[in-house]
């Protein structure tokens, strides 16, 4: 990485409106060594061009580019009050992977974009070391990103944090929804807990405000709060990062037939599971194969609010679904369990029904 161009880049009027390059030019040093760490075969050159450069693996056969986008969401306000933040890089990455290898494929490359009110070099070396860590559980490159210092737009101790992936599938090996069979297993892999979806509901059941401080009304005694169930604090609960299944998702596509795979996120199982199957069929999901976080008992309890609210809105413990002939379940989730996830039938595919009934 090479900022020798920096040198005589300053300028005190635009630091005086809010803007210090300077501080820009000293974060893109703290986050080099993290980039590198990231570094896969097909990396051209390193950040501080103006592209990132990835050179595409020569497959033989019909390569098809899978992209995906998405950001933390409403989950960053926890890490503002708790000023904590290493691990919301690792959620952005995980929405972004986590959604290609539904098509089966392997991520390539990530890219960040990070907007902040004031550029703290040391924060933005956090929020990226969760990027870059989020990037090596994916086996992905980070090759790029964006830093935009935007004061008068975002508080000076608040930021957005968004991003995409790029991965590659063969033509051939993509998941066909509308191939989804009646009997058809499926297998459900275990969340590490909220992940990054319905976020602004929790906050609104545990009086979690709006505000980004921790001085904000009883926002940080909540997240302080000691949970036994948890054992761990509140806060400490919904920061948990959202699980990546990348290579545990790739291992399964290549050693047994794969129907179909679904991304549980924001809609929970009634919006995401139909995008796995054709319109003639529908699933049907057995509660008590699911175990349920406590944390989610905790969240309908505080908030009152109805099961199928909360089927709806969260992951209620199941971050992705499988589908695969029943005569593969078995061998399916030795393989999954073998890369460490914890996985079980939770309910299978029937005809004659629409959408996702659980029961």
């Amino acid at each position: 990485m090479n900022n020798n161009h920096t040198n005589n880049s300053r300028s005190e009027s635009y630091k005086a409106a809010g803007v210090d390059v300077i501080s820009g030019y000293r974060a893109v040093e703290l986050i080099g060594k993290h980039v590198e760490r990231t570094a896969v075969p097909g990396v051209i050159e390193g950040i501080g061009g103006f592209g990132g450069l990835f050179a595409l693996p020569k497959t033989g056969g019909e390569p098809v580019l899978v992209s995906g986008t998405d950001g933390v969401g409403t989950k960053l306000k926890i890490a503002f009050l708790m000023n904590k933040h290493n691990t919301v890089g690792i959620d952005c990455v995980a929405m972004c992977v986590n959604d290609i290898i539904c098509a089966g494929a392997k991520p390539l490359f990530f890219l960040d974009y990070l907007a902040l009110g004031k550029n703290i070099p040391e924060k933005v070396e956090q929020i990226v070391a969760g990027v870059a860590d989020g990037c090596v559980m994916a086996g992905c490159a980070l090759v790029g990103g964006e830093t935009a210092e935007m004061p008068g737009f975002y508080p000076e101790d608040e930021y957005d944090l968004a991003g995409f992936s790029v991965g590659i599938a063969e033509k051939s090996k993509i998941p066909d929804k509308n191939k989804v069979q009646k009997g058809d297993a499926i297998i459900g892999l275990a969340s590490s807990g909220v992940h990054s979806n319905g976020f602004s509901l929790t906050r609104k059941v545990f009086g979690i405000g709006a505000e980004a401080n921790t001085n904000a009304g009883n926002s940080g005694q909540v997240l302080d709060r000691h949970v036994p169930e948890f054992g761990k604090t509140l806060g400490e609960e919904l920061l948990i990062p959202t699980r990546i299944y990348v290579k545990a998702v790739l291992e399964l596509f290549d050693k047994v037939p794969v129907r179909s795979v679904c991304h549980i996120t924001g809609g929970g199982f009634y919006e995401n599971l139909p995008r796995a199957f054709g319109e003639n069929a529908g699933a049907v999901i057995q509660k008590s194969a699911i175990e349920i976080p406590p944390v989610f008992s905790l969240i309908a309890k505080t908030g009152n609010i109805p099961e199928r609210d909360m089927f709806n809105t969260y992951n209620m413990g199941i971050g992705m679904c499988v589908i695969v002939p029943p005569e593969n379940a078995d061998a399916a989730i030795n393989i999954l369990r073998s890369c460490g996830e914890k996985a079980a039938v939770i309910g299978e595919i029937q005809s004659g029904i629409s959408g996702v009934i659980i029961e």
